[in-house]
């Protein structure tokens, strides 16, 4: 639909879905601010004309809501659905041929054009410093390019239908980069370009990687899709837009014809250096790690380019829209990948990756009048062994039983597996393994545990819906707080060591057991004891509980229980306790600067252009 960025960002203006801000604007700190206040409003795109220190103009907010999203791809997204339906279930097209005549036409936009000519964005050869190099967080490493298209090819089949197209961070400045001459490239665990960097490395080359930033905002989008196995990025950026993929070679680098910006250079084996920290998508800061170092070949930019650029942050941020909206479009793709799947939700409030909530199916021992976890189990081991799904440390899995459930009702769906869940039965960890780059909570980068609650049949147990008794006046445990049924959030002193923390449990289980008063007590309609630096907070909405509980907490390390023990390995208790409090190895959370919130309220007085939006 839209040939540039540019196409776009007029067809939202003259719709109502962007603003201009033609006044100075600095892209140190002050441009996230604006956008986060602007996107938590509900408001529309912005396009910055006048960046501090850059020629070029910048816009954000695109993908702000799910509307204006499909409003940008209302051309294309119909038929993309009906490819992606196809990959996933070929025998539709035979069961329902006239349906799918003009998936011929998606399927031909999806081949990418190697053209000829010089590319539009090749025009003037720039600089590093010569972009808007904005800074998001205060304790940010650097600037970062927030919404970039990292691509590479196989060294072992080169050529564009064996690329990987990944959104991965690119820090541009500060650390020990040298401007204009090298950048940083971080990419997480289970990417495709750690692929194709392992393959280089093996031959003893240095990988060829171009960036390419802007474009239609088809091709930002293909670079964060999980597309079904053999569906590349490239040819799902054509079907999207509605025009086929152009590219060239400059120098052995792939050019993008469509991009505002293009960056290339090399990765070579070996060669890292520090990057970050970095605001992240968790609510904190991801820490400074080595990670490949990218030296610059050269940096391209079409006429009139303009820049795109995100905020990233504890959610709900613009990356929520952009999940929403591929969850639409592919949300089905697990059911045919996962036998027995229904529905998988990463669980956006809890920062995607930490916890998943999934509906299975339990056809087993349909013929037993006991009903247990059995298919489930086998479904949990799938849905961890899969892309970035593997990265999860939470998975709370059932399945449907007399009446339907939708795992984005959290509240609902956490009170019908509490309610059934067997607490000495159906919790499986796993020690040792990994979890996502950018989870501090774990025993070290990308290394931490996971934690299978499984669920399934006749309710056990009544859930408290206040306070119970036998959680008050507990000495040392404090403000005990109803999160929702059968979760309380209590507070105690600060997280010191994992020595300390067991000991106390240890203190804690037995001070309840003994506060208990026998069987009938109200301690049973408590299966869930959440241990906080702040109940008060956790308790005060869903999301805080779901943010703070699981991007603090490592399962093996952080999960007590009262009245808890081993039978046969396997570990059990009457009620389960996670410790939430802050650990002094996590990461430090996101805290805007009070002075750069103060000076960008000028654009949101009554009367100014972001006037609207200003609460």
């Amino acid at each position: 639909m839209y040939r540039s960025l540019e196409a776009c960002v007029n067809d939202l203006e003259k719709h109502g879905h962007l603003v201009r801000i033609r006044e100075e604007v600095d892209p140190y700190l002050e441009m996230a601010a604006i956008h986060l206040k602007v996107y938590e409003a509900g408001g529309p795109a912005l396009l910055f004309e006048n960046v501090k220190g850059s020629r070029f103009r910048a816009v954000s907010n695109l993908f702000g809501t799910i509307e204006r999203s499909k409003f940008i791809f209302r051309s294309t997204w119909e038929a993309a659905e009906r490819v992606i339906a196809l990959r996933n279930d070929p025998m539709s097209a035979l069961k329902s041929p006239f349906k799918h005549v003009s998936t011929g036409l998606a399927a031909f936009n999806a081949l990418p054009s190697k053209s000829s000519g010089t590319p539009p964005v090749a025009v003037q050869e720039i600089s590093i410093s010569d972009l808007p190099l904005i800074q998001h967080w205060p304790m940010d490493g650097g600037a970062f390019i927030t919404l970039p298209q990292v691509y590479s090819e196989d060294p072992a089949k080169p050529g564009i239908m064996n690329s990987n197209l990944g959104m991965y961070r690119v820090q541009l400045s500060g650390n020990d980069y040298e401007m204009n001459r090298e950048i940083g490239l971080h990419y997480q665990i289970h990417r495709g370009i750690g692929i194709h960097q392992e393959k280089a490395a093996r031959k003893g080359e240095p990988l060829k990687v171009s960036i390419f930033v802007g474009g239609p905002p088809a091709h930002t989008l293909s670079a964060v899709m999980p597309l079904p196995e053999g569906l590349s990025e490239m040819t799902f950026a054509g079907m999207l837009a509605g025009r086929r993929f152009r590219y060239s070679y400059i120098d052995g680098y792939c050019i993008s014809h469509d991009a505002d910006f293009v960056i290339t250079g090399e990765i070579h084996p070996g060669e890292t250096k520090p990057e970050g920290p970095f605001g992240d998508h968790l609510g904190y800061y991801s820490l400074t790690h080595e990670f490949p170092l990218m030296k610059i070949h050269k940096v391209y930019a079409r006429k009139n380019a303009i820049w795109p650029f995100t905020v990233v942050g504890r959610p709900p941020q613009e990356d929520t829209s952009f999940g929403a909206l591929i969850h639409e479009l592919t949300g089905d793709a697990i059911k045919g990948e996962i036998p027995g799947v229904k529905e998988v939700h990463a669980v956006d409030a809890a920062g995607v990756h930490p916890l998943l909530f999934a509906i299975g199916s339990e056809r087993y021992t349909p013929y037993q009048p006991v009903k247990q976890p059995a298919e489930l189990l086998t479904i949990a081991n799938r849905i961890l062994g899969t892309g970035q799904l593997s990265l999860a440390k939470y998975l709370f899995i059932t399945a449907e039983d007399k009446r339907p459930l939708d795992t984005h009702d959290e509240v609902d769906f956490l009170t019908y597996i509490l309610e059934r869940i067997d607490l000495r039965r159906d919790i499986h960890f796993q020690t040792n393994t990994t979890i996502d780059t950018l989870d501090y909570s774990g025993t070290g980068l990308n290394t931490g545990s996971k934690v299978v609650f499984a669920a399934y049949g006749d309710q056990k147990r009544e859930l408290c819906r206040q306070v119970p008794e036998v959680l008050k006046g507990i000495r040392g445990y404090d403000n005990a707080r109803l999160v929702m049924p059968g979760v309380v959030a209590i507070q105690s002193s600060a997280f010191t060591s994992y020595a300390a923390a067991a000991e106390e449990m240890k203190q804690f289980s037995e001070a309840l057991l003994e506060a208990d008063n026998g069987a009938d007590s109200s301690l049973a309609s408590v299966p869930m004891i959440i241990l906080c630096d702040d109940s008060t907070f956790v308790s005060e909405t869903i999301n805080n509980f779901l943010w703070a509980t699981f991007t603090r907490s490592n399962p093996s390390h952080d999960i007590y229980g009262v009245n808890a023990g081993y039978e046969f390995k396997h570990w059990g208790c009457d009620n389960v306790i996670i410790d939430a409090r802050v650990k002094p190895h996590q990461a430090p959370p996101l805290i805007p600067d009070p002075e750069v919130e103060k000076r960008v309220e000028r654009l949101f007085q009554p009367g100014a252009v972001l006037g609207d939006w200003g609460k």
